[in-house]
């Protein structure tokens, strides 16, 4: 019997692996399966982490980068990249070579900087050379409200304030930003930038320790919606749902936040 075949859409992630599936790469390829897309990845980190602690994190040889993008980009061409977890100026050199290079388009970029239980995933002294090298590469740039107050140099306490430092994210290069509200004491909202207008998307505050990865789920879902060919706003604003989703049906997993559940779909309520 001759095999039917069938085609999905390409997307790439560029992060960090997480042995316990819940963020990184895992929790990437997962969101992009739940989108019905072919995710493809290229490791960058291996970070030994569960709900409760971190480990360790181990770098990744650049040529170990340099060959799997290689691989990637001359036989399967992603419409859309997401980028996340970069934590050495060893490694940003890489990823910021590469992107030279290859040129991917509809590049979504999460500046992971600590991980939930509060480990620092990127020293603090590698922020600027982070601002200078991958910033520009960005089509969209999803940080949290710590993250882009060390991108920004300056406290983030208001709506007003966060418009503000989307406002100066853009200036630094990236064309878009949206600036997550889920650690604001105002509400949930979030700030939406972009580079011409600014949307306020509203945020409903769901009450559970289960987060474990929702920053790399929500960048990979506005990739998955970006390489289905949405429009910016859409595509934020229908990946923002599928995470809050992802968040209200999340998994009681591990002894510390446990991970947010990327097939909620698939579920079957009794």
């Amino acid at each position: 019997m001759k095999a039917k075949g069938s085609e999905l859409i390409p997307v790439l992630t560029i992060a960090g692996s997480d042995c316990s599936g819940g963020a990184g790469i895992q929790a990437d390829l997962k969101t992009f399966s739940a989108h019905n897309l072919f995710g493809m990845s290229v490791v960058l980190s291996v970070v030994a982490e569960n709900t409760a602690r971190v480990i360790s994190v181990h770098d990744i040889p650049t040529q170990s980068v340099d060959e799997q993008m290689l691989a990637v980009f001359e036989d399967i061409v992603p419409k859309a990249t997401k980028i996340g977890m970069i934590g050495s100026c060893e490694l940003m050199s890489c990823v910021a070579k590469n992107l030279s290079e290859f040129k991917p388009q509809n590049v979504v970029i999460d500046p992971v900087m600590f991980a939930k239980n509060g480990y620092a995933l990127m020293p603090q002294e590698n922020c600027d050379f982070f601002k200078q090298t991958i910033v520009k590469f960005a089509d969209i740039l999803t940080p949290n409200i710590p993250e882009a107050e060390f991108l920004c140099g300056f406290k983030i306490a208001n709506e007003e304030q966060m418009i503000k430092a989307a406002k100066h994210l853009c200036s630094l290069g990236a064309k878009a930003v949206l600036l997550k509200g889920g650690h604001s004491e105002e509400n949930a909202n979030d700030v939406l930038y972009d580079g011409k207008e600014i949307y306020i998307l509203k945020g409903e505050r769901i009450e559970t320790k289960n987060t474990h990865g929702t920053g790399c789920t929500l960048s990979s879902a506005i990739a998955s919606n970006l390489a289905k060919g949405k429009d910016l706003f859409h595509a934020v604003s229908e990946a923002k749902e599928y995470v809050r989703n992802a968040i209200y049906y999340s998994l009681n997993l591990g002894k510390g936040c446990g991970p947010t559940n990327h097939f909620f779909k698939f579920l079957d309520e009794k």
